[in-house]
């Protein structure tokens, strides 16, 4: 069996999403997982499909078609038992004043422990209070079976002072 995840963005439209579908159907695939969102006037997403391995072929040349309507991008995914087993995961809030770089900064505090970042999502809202902008963003990652998280847990608390965010860390 192959696990394949799809990248798909086009200009959003109705019909999207259930074009996709069918074709991973047609193919005989199973659509498993994903994550999918209009943004300014974009669609995009990820979709986790499993398919037989000798229908894969099958499914890639169906999804060409779909070209004019989604550019979809065919990676090949790894099965949960490739991945490293988890202590545990974490999960990060972070809110404050949208400034340039505060996306850079979390990354790059998780990053630099070698860390995996497994969802990120985040958006900006009215600050009706305040006026202004506020940036809003959720990050969950995972830290390895024998690693200690204190040290990016320190790392972003760190960064949020400097960055003057709110952060939870839970």
């Amino acid at each position: 069996m192959a696990h394949l995840v799809l990248t798909v963005v086009g200009d959003d439209r109705p019909g999207l999403v259930n074009a996709l579908a069918e074709q991973v159907s047609a193919a005989g695939g199973n659509w498993e997982r994903s994550e999918l969102a209009e943004l300014a006037g974009a669609f995009a997403g990820i979709v986790l499909v499993s398919i037989d391995d000798d229908r894969e072929a099958d499914l890639v040349t169906a999804l060409e078609g779909l070209d004019g309507m989604l550019r979809v991008t065919v990676h090949g995914g790894r099965l949960a038992a490739d991945v490293e087993p988890v202590e545990r995961s974490l999960e990060v809030t972070v809110l404050g004043n949208d400034r340039p770089g505060i996306v850079r900064d979390v990354t790059a505090a998780i990053a630099a422990h070698a860390l995996s970042i497994d969802t990120f999502s985040s958006r900006t809202l009215d600050a009706p209070m305040a006026g202004g902008t506020l940036f809003e963003a959720t990050v969950a990652f995972r830290v390895p079976a024998g690693a200690d998280a204190a040290p990016v847990t320190a790392a972003l608390e760190e960064l949020a002072g400097e960055i003057q965010v709110d952060l939870t860390v839970a």
